[in-house]
């Protein structure tokens, strides 16, 4: 497949600013995913990555409904969990999904893991048939490695909108981006800020002085310079918001590349110990 499918459909949602920054949702539940979400809301977040894994799919749905945001200026992830992977339950537990968050269609449906028996095609088969049926506006992976971005542009006959995977600056992801790259698949991360690693880094706060920001507005907004969107989750309103204001500044080539050396520790986060389901990560 060529690239221009991919590129109109990603043009459609990770190209758009508004969509470049995500609420995420894990951990959260209850009392406090709502109180998050209202913040994100009040902030600007119009991007939410929920999944079935998370079990908070009702909660965020609740959330939204009372937002008093308009349905078509959300743009709304979640996540097929591989117990789920079956002909007979992907596409029962995506519309499952649906009543849970309030909507009758998602505008990015991803599967969440690789299967444990390493067959991506039969899981990647039954989300092309969730798009097909209106459930999901676009496609997309999780936590895929290179060969796996490879056979899935062979599978399915739609285009794959992003690959979500841990990326920060404390990761070397050279391979990944690059085979990413290769394939016109868009990358967006998760652990954005290293599940706040990032302030332990000298570095990233000496950097943020020089541009009045966080260190891990830093994080962030080097990430968002990599071409990969962000998926950030805070309870604090306030940081809540200085999650969202990354926009309003570049980080220099040279700041840039200081930080590109951060990568060199390959500081993992979701690794086997994690997560003995994962894949081995490229």
């Amino acid at each position: 497949m060529g690239l221009g499918p991919y590129l109109e459909a990603v043009m459609s949602i990770y190209y758009q600013k508004s969509f470049q920054r995500s609420f995420g949702t894990f951990p959260l539940n209850g009392d406090a995913l709502l109180g998050a979400i209202d913040a994100a809301v009040q902030v600007g977040f119009r991007a939410f990555d929920t999944a079935q894994m998370y079990g908070n799919e009702a909660a965020t749905g609740e959330a939204l409904a009372a937002s008093g945001i308009g349905r078509q200026d959300l743009c709304i992830t979640t996540k097929v969990m591989a117990e789920n992977f079956s002909d007979a339950r992907f596409l029962v537990s995506v519309e499952q999904s649906l009543k849970d968050l309030r909507m009758d269609h998602v505008d990015v449906l991803l599967v969440h893991w690789p299967p444990a028996d390493g067959d991506i095609t039969p899981s990647l088969q039954q989300l092309q048939k969730a798009q097909e049926r209106g459930l999901t506006r676009h496609i997309g992976v999780s936590n895929y490695t290179v060969t796996m971005m490879q056979k899935a542009v062979q599978v399915l006959d739609v285009p794959i909108v992003t690959n979500q995977v841990e990326f920060h600056p404390l990761l070397d992801q050279t391979v990944l981006m690059k085979g990413a790259n290769a394939l016109g698949i868009p990358l967006s991360a998760y652990c954005a800020i290293a599940r706040g690693e990032v302030f332990r880094r000298p570095l990233l706060s000496e950097i943020g002085l020089e541009y009045g920001k966080s260190a891990a507005q830093i994080a962030l907004r080097w990430t968002l310079q990599k071409g990969v969107s962000v998926n950030v989750m805070s309870t604090r309103p306030a940081n809540i918001a200085a999650n969202f204001d990354i926009m309003d500044f570049t980080l220099s080539n040279v700041d840039m590349a200081r930080i590109d050396e951060l990568t060199r520790e390959n500081h993992r986060i979701v690794n086997k110990s994690l997560a003995p389901f994962a894949p081995d990560f490229d």
